[in-house]
């Protein structure tokens, strides 16, 4: 089992005391697996997925990645396993505006020690960034932007990919095409990938499908 999380709890601070996201919430995923998250705004899909990777802290329960349990990790622990382990798309991109396409597809890999300029190229070509690669990120669309996002969650080989509605700004059909490159990509390399969305159609594509409700998976 790649990833399994037990009884995960997490509230946050409220006007009249915290607020519950997560009740134990149980989840388990395997390597190569692909699973869309789904529910609605506010069910705690987003925080499900950055307590996952590591962004932010769980009240209660364990998470385990690989056999690390990201729970007892420090902050340094966690940064190093989204570094090795975890590639994050994010809907808003996260770019570097400061560095190139190019730069940006090989920021992680760089820093996990896994840069492999052949391997960048690839992923480049494969989504048809070939072109772009010597601009910055204010030159590209909004459709480039995230391809560049998911070579640069590819290209340091993630044993598990997670995917915050990776396609939640862009228009339709570009969504569609960025879908289809993205489910390519990372049925090729063989991660495992964990997608929030809110879209029927998009869930539909992946292996197997959750909803939240109330902090609660069903």
């Amino acid at each position: 089992m790649l990833l399994s999380v037990e009884n995960l709890s997490k509230s946050y601070p409220g006007p009249e005391g915290p607020v519950p996201v997560l009740r134990g919430v149980d989840l388990q995923v395997r390597a190569g697996e692909t699973l869309a998250l789904r529910g609605e705004s506010g069910s705690g899909k987003s925080t499900l997925l950055h307590l996952v990777g590591g962004l932010d802290r769980a009240d209660g329960g364990r998470i385990v990645i690989d056999g690390q349990e990201v729970t007892a990790l420090d902050d340094a622990g966690r940064a190093a396993l989204r570094r090795e382990t975890i590639g994050i798309i994010f809907q808003q991109f996260n770019l570097i505006p400061s560095l190139t396409a190019a730069a940006n597809i090989a920021f992680q890999a760089r820093l996990a020690g896994r840069h492999d300029a052949t391997r960048a190229a690839e992923l480049a070509e494969a989504l048809g960034l070939t072109e772009q690669l010597d601009k910055y990120p204010e030159q590209l669309s909004g459709g480039q932007q995230q391809r560049v996002a998911i070579a640069r969650a590819l290209a340091a080989r993630p044993a598990l990919v997670l995917a915050d509605e990776p396609t939640g700004n862009l228009d339709e059909d570009t969504a569609a095409v960025v879908m289809d490159q993205m489910l390519s990509l990372v049925t090729e390399t063989g991660a495992a990938l964990m997608m929030v969305t809110h879209s029927p159609d998009l869930a539909g594509r992946l292996g197997r499908q959750l909803h939240l409700r109330q902090g609660r998976l069903a």
